[in-house]
């Protein structure tokens, strides 16, 4: 009887709970199948795992917004340093702040309370610059705290900051779960 040479076949499927699998072939000929597994937050509480998949659904929804908030940013920096005139950056930054507010206002009613919370802080995360302060540095102090004093009253804060090594440690290690693909 021939044997026919065979090699390892690859898993055809994503394997659910695994970052990553590699088929590895030594000297000999044999395969060996090395497969890394992500690591899974144990919570003891019920509460504390509904916490983090509501998280995850709000990390979902807003951080490609505050992904797009870093990118617009970034260009109306550009756009406002080749502007001479006072006059002219007012201006224009009033114009982006009334496009803004016709093209994201309807998302923004549909957020729940706790997705813009979570969408403030990864603005935050993105920009290194807390809502307030962007609004502050683009249009003035009297409008951010116009602002501010609006949030408020809609149960948040535009002065909130990111820590990922503190208070937002699982907000931290769901984005990055999410950048890298890992979130179903």
């Amino acid at each position: 009887m021939l044997a026919a040479p065979t090699s390892a076949q690859r898993p055809s499927r994503r394997m659910r709970g695994v970052s990553s699998a590699r088929w590895e072939v030594d000297s000999r000929g044999d395969s060996t199948l090395h497969i890394t597994i992500r690591t899974v937050p144990a919570y003891h509480r019920m509460r504390d795992l509904k916490e983090y998949r509501r998280m995850i659904k709000a990390v979902k929804k807003v951080y490609p917004l505050a992904l797009e908030a870093a990118r617009r940013m970034e260009n109306l920096d550009d756009k406002l340093a080749d502007m001479e005139r006072r006059k002219d950056r007012k201006s224009y930054t009033k114009a982006i702040e009334d496009a803004l507010k016709e093209e994201i206002s309807p998302m923004l009613w549909k957020m729940t309370r706790y997705e813009g919370k979570i969408l403030l802080k990864l603005i935050d995360r993105e920009t290194d610059h807390t809502v307030f302060g962007i609004i502050k540095d683009f249009r003035s102090g009297f409008t951010a705290g116009f602002y501010q004093m609006l949030a408020r009253m809609f149960g948040n804060n535009l002065k909130l900051e990111y820590d990922p090594d503190g208070e937002d440690e699982m907000l931290e290690q769901i984005v990055l779960y999410y950048k890298a693909g890992l979130l179903d």
